[in-house]
């Protein structure tokens, strides 16, 4: 008959240093009175092996008995215990994909405007990628699963799949630079099994240039309301939504608004020449403010960026803010003889590269400020 289960919890702090039998094959090796481990013999393989169950008294003796009888269940199974505890010690932490994407942007996130804290880089994945296969190892990722995750938008929302499908190759390869063994032609793969996107290119509306100066009449002629003077300022300036919404007086000297590469899409100081409408606007919005931003809310915050759609859109017009820009591009190109460049440059856009850029130092300012005078004198003409 075999004896099991001899050991007490009371026999066990009286016991010395040396082996104590507990009964089928468990045993307490003590190494002094007050310290010791637990340790199983088995026979694998027609061999006897000894597999350490953890430390006494921080394992308990019905803990050890409990790890003992799995090991031996484990062996009569066919499966050596302590080969497989082996194998799960010396498995790594697999990177997830949501882990690999958090890494990739942190990589990237120098070369991001203003360090990409606007969100806009992760929003496509933290929408409609993440929540689903977040959790999946990266190197399982592979064309099957990004279709099943993109198919539901591939069509609805072509463009935050585009954005999506671009951000999982760039992850895709970062992790590979990384060691890891993942599929860089699983987007590829991806994109084969999903078929080309039913995508139609929407540009913002806009009004004709032809019908701006009657628009800008009409502005003129309404009360002094912050959203009428920004609408009329970024008109005059033809610069982004954002930038009007952030511009402070402090940017504004002789003449001239100096947005920061930090607020421009491009990532380099953009200067504005302000013809003398522009400053007669800055004018009206100064006598209406006591804040450091040009167009503040009446709390003394920014803008909404849709504060000036709404003001549109409430006025019956279908045309939004950012259509302006291709308004003045458009009576640029019709109705002056200016330079590709200088067209360009007024709109804040990079015309010099390679060679060229490193040579070429002018942001042609004064060809800029003709122009936008030029321009506010079409806007107070008559039709």
């Amino acid at each position: 008959m075999t004896v099991h289960n001899v050991l007490t919890q009371m026999k066990t702090k009286s016991l010395g240093a040396g082996k104590h039998a507990d009964g089928k094959g468990l045993w307490l090796v003590k190494s002094r009175r007050d310290a010791g481990r637990w340790m199983l013999r088995l026979v694998v393989n027609g061999k006897r092996r000894e597999m350490g169950l953890g430390p006494w008294p921080d394992v308990s003796i019905a803990e050890a008995r409990e790890r003992s009888a799995l090991a031996r269940r484990r062996l009569r199974d066919g499966v050596d215990p302590i080969q497989e505890r082996k194998k799960e010690r010396g498995k790594v932490h697999r990177m997830t994909v949501a882990e690999a994407v958090q890494s990739c942007f942190t990589a990237r996130q120098a070369e991001l405007k203003n360090d990409g804290k606007a969100g806009r880089w992760l929003s496509p994945l933290n929408v409609h990628v993440l929540p689903k296969i977040g959790d999946m190892a990266v190197e399982d990722l592979d064309q099957h699963s990004l279709k099943k995750v993109l198919e539901p938008i591939w069509h609805t929302k072509s463009d935050t799949a585009r954005k999506a499908m671009n951000r999982l190759n760039l992850t895709l390869k970062h992790t590979a630079a990384l060691g890891l063994d993942t599929d860089l032609q699983a987007t590829m793969k991806a994109q084969a099994l999903l078929g080309k996107r039913r995508h139609v290119e929407k540009h913002i509306p806009s009004l004709s240039y032809k019908d701006v100066p009657d628009f800008y009449t009409f502005l003129c002629e309404k009360s002094e309301l912050t959203s009428v003077l920004a609408l009329r300022f970024l008109i005059l300036t033809v610069a982004r939504t954002s930038e009007i919404r952030f511009a402070t007086f402090d940017e504004i000297a002789d003449g001239i608004w100096t947005i920061g590469a930090d607020r421009t899409k491009t990532g380099n100081v953009h200067r504005v020449p302000l013809s003398a409408e522009a400053l007669n606007v800055l004018h009206l919005a100064r006598k209406s403010s006591t804040e450091s931003l040009v167009f503040p809310t009446e709390h003394g915050k920014p803008m909404s960026d849709a504060a000036m759609s709404a003001f549109m859109k409430r006025e019956g017009y279908d045309a939004r803010p950012h259509g302006f820009r291709a308004s003045f591009r458009t009576w640029v190109e019709e109705c002056t003889d200016t330079p590709f460049e200088v067209k360009e440059m007024a709109l804040g856009h990079k015309v010099d590269m390679g060679v060229v850029g490193a040579y070429q130092r002018s942001d042609r300012l004064e060809k800029r400020a003709h122009l936008v005078q030029s321009w506010a004198n079409y806007l107070s003409s008559t039709n």
